[in-house]
């Protein structure tokens, strides 16, 4: 009996004539997380560049579900796998930058978050070393405004091109993303390609000095030797999540194999031997103590997705 990534490659056949990039039924999507768990994508496709995704996004049956994942650097896949396609950019097609004028970068979305703020560097271009902290990529850093040290995307963000899932391109204004705490509005169905940002003239040797600052700060208080997938939790309004954590009694808190850093309390980390399932019951059991201890409901900041395995549903704390 072939598998479901196998039934639907059989059923796109013939629809994808001219497509260039590549396509991988029953992939592993455990390689591509930090994590290290997760269940396979019935299909990964990887676009040559953006013409290829736009064909591909087009030509795609419009009832076979498209899920975006980067670098996995804050993702959770479920045990059962993922649904439908998974599109992940490439570095070869979306993984440039170049100054497009004085004080602004064009960066692709597969671009790592360390690379733009390397290129800002050379570039002279402050406001850009926060990025150096950040272990992901560009594409999710559009999508969840993702910050650091004081300061977010959106404070950098001029404009955003994208595919919808009918294939047509966008260019969507720092406006039509409508940023806030760890989040845009931005259509679901957008697969970012590239973003123009823009920063200030700065003294290298200043930009350098912050990037080491917040090198520095990174691994003196996050266990970035462990396979994790960064801050599990937002921060509510006038409260940090690691304290209200630490103070519910969680810090070091178990299930299986999943664990709350002892070094940062707001951090998952997969000890080795982690399921997906043990990672998503770890993070409900840590919400629902906090909630009893102090009133506060956390929000996840790590995304989850895909499909519980049988018999392993993880319900929702709170």
């Amino acid at each position: 009996m072939a598998s479901a990534g196998e039934a639907l490659l059989e059923r796109l056949s013939g629809q994808l004539d001219g497509l260039r990039g590549r396509l991988q039924p029953d992939a592993d999507m455990s390689k591509l997380t930090w994590f290290r768990v997760g269940g396979p994508a019935d299909l990964l496709f990887q676009p040559a560049d953006e013409d290829d995704l736009a064909l591909f996004l087009n030509r795609l049956p419009q009832d076979v579900p498209v899920t975006v994942v980067g670098v996995g650097s804050n993702l959770l896949v479920r045990d059962g796998g993922i649904e439908g396609v998974v599109v992940r950019l490439s570095a070869k097609g979306f993984g440039a930058v170049e100054q497009i004028s004085q004080n602004r970068l064009k960066a692709g979305a597969a671009v790592l978050d360390k690379k733009l703020a390397a290129a800002a560097l050379e570039a002279g271009i402050g406001g850009f070393a926060f990025y150096h902290g950040i272990p992901g990529g560009i594409g999710g850093a559009l999508r969840m405004n993702a910050g650091a040290n004081g300061t977010e995307t959106t404070e950098r963000v001029v404009e955003v091109t994208a595919i919808d899932r009918q294939g047509k391109r966008h260019v969507l204004s720092h406006n039509d993303m409508g940023y806030t705490y760890r989040h845009s509005s931005a259509a679901p169905d957008l697969v970012f390609t590239s973003a123009v940002f823009e920063g200030g003239p700065q003294d290298r040797e200043e930009i350098q000095k912050a990037m080491d600052e917040v090198q520095h700060h990174r691994e003196t208080v996050q266990p970035v030797k462990e396979k994790t997938g960064g801050s599990t939790f937002k921060n509510p309004q006038g409260h940090s999540a690691w304290r209200l954590v630490d103070d519910a009694g969680m810090r070091g808190f178990r299930v299986g194999g999943a664990q709350m850093s002892q070094m940062h309390c707001n951090f998952m980390i997969n000890t080795g031997e982690a399921t997906a399932y043990d990672l998503e019951m770890l993070g409900e059991s840590v919400r629902r103590k906090v909630l009893e201890n102090s009133g506060i409901r956390l929000d996840w900041e790590i995304k989850r997705i895909g499909r519980f395995a049988d018999g392993a549903e993880v319900q929702e704390g709170i």
